[in-house]
């Protein structure tokens, strides 16, 4: 079960072009962002950690993003 709201997700796909979503679809929309933002954060900690911070930046999140 994802973190992300399946209406978030929803919300995602219709601002994308879709007209209709099914339940199924959202859910697993947001499942796949949750492991996509995971691996993004686990990437932006490991930046902070290797310049020496315990606070992670923006410039962390877009590097890690590129990773």
């Amino acid at each position: 079960m994802s973190n992300i709201p399946a209406a978030a997700a929803e919300r995602l796909l219709r601002n994308a072009g879709a007209e209709r979503v099914s339940i199924k679809a959202a859910k697993l929309f947001a499942e796949i962002l949750e492991d996509m933002a995971t691996e993004i954060a686990q990437g932006a900690v490991t930046l902070a950690d290797h310049a020496g911070r315990n606070t992670v930046k923006a410039s962390d999140v877009k590097l890690a993003k590129n990773m």
